[in-house]
C-alpha cells in the first residue's frame, strides 16, 4: 500500500487501485487495459463471479472478491445475467487475491481473462484483498480508480485525482443507463442439467416486467411458474403498462440511488399500485416501491454483496440463504401505516422485504432468482403467482 506516489515504468506492477483518500494498492493487471472509475465494494461469494459481473445492479462499481481463487470455471454465455446491450458493461472492475486461474469446467467456452477483455472490465490481482476488505468495513465503500497498464507505467497521482473527481452513486439514476430500449417478450425458463434452458409453451399468466436493470434469471423464474413476460423500460407510463393487460407487474432490480430513480418513475409506480394489479418488487424495485408508498431509503456503509446472507421470512419464520447486492436500504422506521416488514436480514437487522395490508404487493431486497441456497427463495415467484390467482378470482 502506498500513498500519493508515482510508479515508474520499470516497476513490476501493471495494475493498481487508487482510492479518493490517497490509498493505492499495486498489483498485476488483467482483462481490459485502461482506467475505469467506480465505487469499490467487496463480495463474499465463492461461486458465480460471472453472474456477479453481469448483474446490471453493479453498474459503476468495482467488485473486490474476498474468495482468493477466481476463474476456475471460466466463462460462458449461458451464465451472463444482463438483459440489454446497455447493461453489458455495467461493472467497471474486478479485484482478486490470486492471478486468474485456468478454466476447468465442462461448461467453459472461454478463459475468464479473455472474457473480461470483451466486457471492458479491468481486472487486478496480487493485492492484499483482506486489507482492502477491512478498509471498506471500517471506512465504507470508496470512490476508486482502477487501471491496467500492460507496459507498467502507472501514474498513481492521476489515479487518485480521477477517484476524487468521480461523482459517486449518491443521487445517481444509473438505472436509466442499463435498461433496454425495446419492448420484448420472454418465454425462456430456468436452466436444468441435461436439458439446458426450457421454454414456456402454454402461459398461465402475462406479467409486465419494468426493466431497471433486470437479470435474465428473474424472467426465467417467472416463466417457470407459468408467466409470459413483456419487458418494458423504466420510462414506460402506467397507461402503457395497463394497455398490455397484465396479470401482474414486476419492478426489477437495478443500480444506483433509488431516491434518484423514483423522480423519474415514481408517478408510474404509484399509479400501478393504485390500479390494484398484483406487484412483485426485487432489489431496486423493492426500494422504489417503498419510496412510492411513502417510506425513505438510505445509503449503507458497506452494503450487502454476497451469496451467504441469512434472511428471515417473518410470515413463516423460515430462514433462507440468499444472494444480495445493494448499497442502499429501506429505512424500516419510516414505513407508513399498512406497510409491514416481511423479511429481515439476520446479519444486521436491515429490511429485506415488504408487504402491504389489503393490497396484492410483495417485495424483497434480496435476489430470489439467484441460487445460493440453492433454491431457498424460488418460492417467492410461486407466492407472486398466488397473488395473481387470487386477483383473478
Amino acid at each position: 500500500m502506498t500513498k500519493d506516489t508515482k510508479v515508474q515504468p520499470d516497476s513490476r506492477a501493471t495494475g493498481a487501485i487508487a482510492l479518493a483518500d490517497g490509498t493505492v494498492f499495486l498489483g498485476i493487471g488483467a482483462g481490459a487495459a485502461g482506467t475505469n472509475v467506480g465505487e469499490l465494494c467487496f463480495n463474499t461469494s465463492i461461486t458465480g463471479y460471472e453472474e456477479i459481473l453481469t448483474d446490471p445492479s453493479y453498474a459503476s462499481q468495482v467488485v473486490l472478491f474476498t474468495f482468493p481463487h477466481i476463474g476456475n470455471v471460466g466463462a460462458n454465455a449461458d451464465d451472463q445475467e444482463e438483459s440489454s446491450p446497455a447493461a453489458a458493461r455495467a461493472a467497471r472492475g474486478a479485484i482478486f487475491r490470486e492471478p486468474i486461474t485456468a478454466p476447468s469446467s465442462w461448461r467453459s467456452t472461454s478463459h475468464f481473462d479473455a472474457w473480461l477483455k470483451t466486457r471492458g472490465i479491468i481486472g487486478l490481482s496480487g493485492v492484499d484483498t483482506r486489507a482492502l476488505t477491512r478498509l471498506i468495513r471500517e471506512r465504507g465503500m470508496q470512490k476508486a480508480a482502477i487501471c491496467h497498464q500492460p507496459e507498467g507505467s502507472i501514474d498513481t497521482d492521476a489515479l487518485i485525482a480521477q477517484a476524487r473527481a468521480w461523482k459517486g452513486l449518491d443521487d445517481a439514476d444509473l438505472a436509466a443507463d442499463v435498461d433496454g430500449d425495446a419492448t420484448y417478450d420472454n418465454f425462456q425458463q430456468v436452466w436444468k442439467a441435461g436439458s439446458g434452458y426450457g421454454r414456456l409453451d402454454d402461459a398461465k399468466y402475462h406479467v409486465v416486467v419494468v426493466d431497471f436493470g433486470v437479470k435474465k434469471n428473474i424472467l426465467r423464474n417467472l416463466a417457470s411458474v407459468g408467466a409470459r413476460t413483456t419487458v418494458v423500460n423504466g420510462d414506460a407510463t402506467s397507461a402503457e403498462i395497463a394497455a398490455l393487460k397484465p396479470d401482474g407487474v414486476v419492478f426489477s432490480n437495478g443500480p444506483g440511488d433509488p431516491a434518484a430513480t423514483i423522480l423519474r418513475s415514481g408517478d408510474m409506480i404509484r399509479n400501478v399500485i393504485d390500479s390494484g394489479t398484483p406487484i412483485l418488487g426485487i432489489c431496486l424495485g423493492h426500494q422504489l416501491l417503498a419510496l412510492a408508498l411513502g417510506a425513505r431509503t438510505m445509503k449503507m456503509a458497506q452494503g450487502h454483496h454476497g451469496a451467504n446472507h441469512p434472511v428471515k421470512d417473518i410470515t413463516t419464520g423460515k430462514v433462507e440463504i440468499v444472494s444480495m447486492n445493494h448499497g442502499f436500504t429501506v429505512d424500516p422506521a419510516t414505513l407508513p401505516a399498512g406497510v409491514e416488514e416481511s423479511h429481515r436480514s439476520l446479519f444486521d437487522g436491515t429490511n429485506s422485504g415488504l408487504s402491504v395490508a389489503g393490497k396484492p404487493i410483495i417485495s424483497v431486497q434480496h435476489h430470489p432468482e439467484a441460487s445460493p441456497g440453492p433454491q431457498d427463495s424460488f418460492y417467492l415467484f410461486e407466492r407472486f403467482a398466488g397473488l395473481m390467482d387470487s386477483h383473478r378470482g
